[in-house]
C-alpha cells in the first residue's frame, strides 16, 4: 500500500511514540509510508531510519490552500491509495485535498464527545461525507461516533493505540530526588492540570490519609502551583510529603518507581496514555470510573476502579494498598498483562493494515 498520513510529530519522544511507531511498523511490513509533519520532530531520527519520507508540514489552519495543493500533489505524484489524516486540522485539510482523486480517506478519533450531527464544524471533520473510515482509539469513542454519522456504510472501528513493554525497561527514577526514601509508599498523578483532570480530588484525597507518615504524593504536570491546589496541599495535613514536580520528561521512570498510578478524570476521555504509560510500566493504576478507563484496568486485577469525583474512595483504596502489601504485589503482577495482550503495539499495526485493506478491497469490489 501508498500510505500518507497527516499528523503533528513536534511533541516529546514518549508521548509521540505509539503513534508514530505505528508507521514504522507498517514501512517494517513492507507498505510505502510518507508522513507530512514536522522534520525536526525529536523523533524524525528513527522514521528516516525506516524509509518513511518526512515532507515538512505544520497544521496551524483548518482550510490551508497552500497546504491542500500540496497533500493533492503527494497524493497524484505517489500514487496514494491511504490518506490518513490524525487531528482536526489535518483532517479538514484532507477532505478538500482528497476531492476528485480515488484515495481513501481514513480520520482518527481520540475522544468522546466534540463531535455531533447537528455541529457544522464536524462536517469539516469526521462526519463529512467524504470520509471513508474512522479509527477510534477506545470503544467508548466508537460508540459516540456512530450515534452522530448518517452513512451507516462508513468503517467506524476501534483500534487501540497499543503500547510495548520493552519501551519502559529504562532504570526507574531515584525518587530522593523529590526527598521521598527508598522504604515510603509513593503515589503518582500525571496531567497537564485542567479542571476536568480531577487533581482536586488526589488532593482531597491526601487530607484521609494524613496519617500514613510514610506516605508520599508526587504531582507530575504543568499548571499544579495555582489555586485551588495550593491552599488544599497546605491544609492536608501532608503539605511536606505532597511533592509538585512541575513539568517532567522522564515521566515514565518517574511512574515505575511509584506504586501506584491516581488517574482521577471527571469526564469521559478516549484512552488515557498515562494509563497505558504505568500499566507498561508495571504500575496498577486507580482509576475514576469513565467508559475508556473501564476497558483497561480491570478492578482488583491491575487496579481499581473508583467512582468519578470521589475523594474518600480514592482514598480508601490508596489506604488498602498501603496496608495490604500483599494485594499491591497482586495488582503489580498484572499490571503488564493487558499490554501484552489487546493493547500490545504489534496488535494495534496488525489491524491497522487490516483496516487499510478492508478499505481498499471495498473500493475493488
Amino acid at each position: 500500500m501508498n500510505i500518507l498520513v497527516l499528523t503533528s510529530s513536534n511533541d516529546s519522544f514518549n508521548s509521540v511514540r505509539p503513534e508514530l511507531e505505528i508507521y514504522i511498523s507498517l514501512a517494517k511490513a513492507g507498505h510505502n509510508v510518507t508522513l507530512m509533519s514536522e522534520s525536526d520532530s525529536a523523533y524524525a531520527p528513527r522514521l528516516i531510519e525506516h524509509n518513511i519520507n518526512i515532507i515538512n508540514a505544520t497544521y496551524k489552519k483548518k482550510i490551508d490552500l497552500k497546504l491542500i495543493k500540496q497533500i493533492k500533489k503527494v497524493i497524484q505524484e505517489k500514487k496514494i491509495e491511504i490518506l490518513y489524516a490524525t487531528n482536526s486540522k489535518t483532517i479538514s485539510n484532507a477532505i478538500f485535498a482528497s476531492i476528485a482523486t480515488d484515495v481513501k480517506l481514513v480520520t482518527y478519533r481520540g475522544t468522546t464527545g466534540g463531535l455531533y450531527r447537528h455541529d457544522p464544524s464536524s462536517y469539516l471533520n469526521a462526519l463529512n461525507p467524504r470520509v471513508d473510515g474512522m479509527i477510534c482509539v477506545s470503544e467508548a469513542v466508537e460508540r459516540h461516533v456512530k450515534k452522530q454519522i448518517f452513512c451507516k456504510s462508513k468503517k467506524v472501528i476501534t483500534i487501540y493505540k497499543g503500547h510495548d513493554t520493552s519501551w519502559y525497561e529504562q532504570t526507574p527514577s531515584n525518587l530522593e530526588e523529590f526527598g521521598v526514601k527508598k522504604e515510603s509508599f509513593s503515589v503518582a498523578f500525571v496531567a497537564n492540570v485542567r479542571p476536568h483532570k480531577g487533581l482536586i480530588y488526589v488532593v482531597k484525597a491526601a487530607h484521609e490519609l494524613s496519617d500514613l507518615k510514610n506516605l508520599h504524593i508526587l504531582l507530575i504536570g504543568d499548571k499544579i502551583s495555582q489555586e485551588p491546589y495550593l491552599s488544599e496541599i497546605k491544609n492536608s495535613g501532608m503539605r511536606e510529603r505532597i511533592h509538585v514536580t512541575g513539568h517532567r520528561k522522564d515521566v515514565p521512570q518517574i511512574i515505575a518507581a511509584c506504586d501506584v498510578l491516581v488517574h482521577a478524570s471527571t469526564r469521559k476521555e478516549g484512552l488515557p496514555r498515562v494509563i497505558l504509560e504505568s500499566l507498561a510500566s508495571g504500575t496498577p493504576v486507580i482509576a475514576s470510573a469513565n467508559e475508556s478507563s473501564l476497558e483497561i484496568i480491570e478492578d482488583g486485577v491491575n487496579g481499581f476502579i473508583v467512582p468519578i469525583k470521589d475523594a474518600s474512595a480514592i482514598a480508601k483504596k490508596i489506604r488498602e494498598l498501603h496496608d495490604n502489601p500483599d494485594t499491591l504485589e497482586r495488582l503489580t503482577a498484572h499490571a503488564q498483562d493487558i499490554i501484552k495482550g489487546k493493547l500490545s503495539h504489534k496488535t494495534t499495526a496488525k489491524k491497522y493494515v487490516a483496516c487499510f485493506e478492508s478499505l481498499l478491497n471495498d473500493k475493488n469490489e
